[in-house]
């Protein structure tokens, strides 16, 4: 068998299959689910420019506030925030490189691209982790979309949407970081690190949920739900983007 034939998503023996990572689509994928850590910078940068009689603080400050395009006092807190459309405009980054990650990534390539050398089994007996892959990218998408709403929303808009946005991101963030660490669990102790990102983002929901909010640091809370997010997903991001990167040179040293 030649070193081409090595690489081309033949079935196998086993009845598996591998699927075309080094193609560009995949490529591009895994880097725009990495591109969400801008979040970081753009938060830090934001909060630097603070305007409000109080210096921001990440404990008590909600994260929409410093997307707020006006200032003053809303719901009993202090905001105003100059920099509020570099804030909205990485929300709106961040949403678009999650949902072309879920587009652009496929769901065989989720199921394997934490082993190397894994195919995909085939039969009807191996259903189960495609259809956790699918879930895992309709979620990221949705998620995606939500956090696209909140920077395109403001919070000071007072609008339903915002909130809604925000539930999108947190719900369809942790739940498919979930999916993503149960199916990495076997082939990567990464996988122990993206199911940890999910479990903390979905207890802090739930904590914030039960609670309305009303906690001593909400800040942190609402971080707890957020941060793990884009950090599993920027993870998850890493990974494909080294497997697809082997593959790739895999290929062109064989000369495919």
């Amino acid at each position: 068998m030649t070193a081409a034939a090595a690489t081309s998503p033949a079935p196998s023996a086993y009845g598996g299959f591998l699927p075309d990572l080094a193609s560009t689509r995949q490529y591009l994928g895994a880097w725009a689910k990495l591109s969400v850590v801008q979040y970081f910078v753009a938060e830090a940068a934001v909060i630097s420019a603070w305007g409000g009689r109080q210096p921001y603080d990440r404990r008590s400050g909600f994260i929409s506030d410093l997307g707020a395009v006006s200032c003053g006092s809303y719901q009993d807190r202090d905001v105003c925030s100059p920099l509020h459309l570099l804030m909205n405009a990485s929300f709106v980054v961040q949403g678009l490189g999650m949902l072309l990650g879920a587009v652009l990534l496929s769901s065989a390539l989720l199921c394997i691209a934490a082993q190397t050398g894994a195919r995909v089994p085939a039969g009807a007996g191996h259903r189960l982790p495609r259809i956790g892959a699918v879930a895992a990218r309709v979620l990221t998408g949705v998620a995606g979309a939500g956090t696209m709403i909140v920077g395109l929303v403001p919070e000071d808009l007072r609008s339903a949407w915002h909130f809604a946005g925000a539930l999108m991101f947190f719900i369809g963030g942790s739940v498919a970081l979930l999916l993503l660490g149960w199916l990495w669990l076997k082939r990567t102790p990464v996988g122990w690190f993206v199911l940890a990102c999910g479990g903390v983002s979905f207890a802090a929901l739930v904590t914030g949920g039960l609670t309305g909010m009303q906690v001593a640091d909400p800040g942190t809370l609402e971080r707890l739900m957020g941060y793990p997010i884009t950090i599993g997903l920027a993870t998850v991001g890493l990974v494909i983007a080294q497997r697809v990167r082997q593959e790739r040179q895999a290929r062109k040293a064989a000369g495919t």
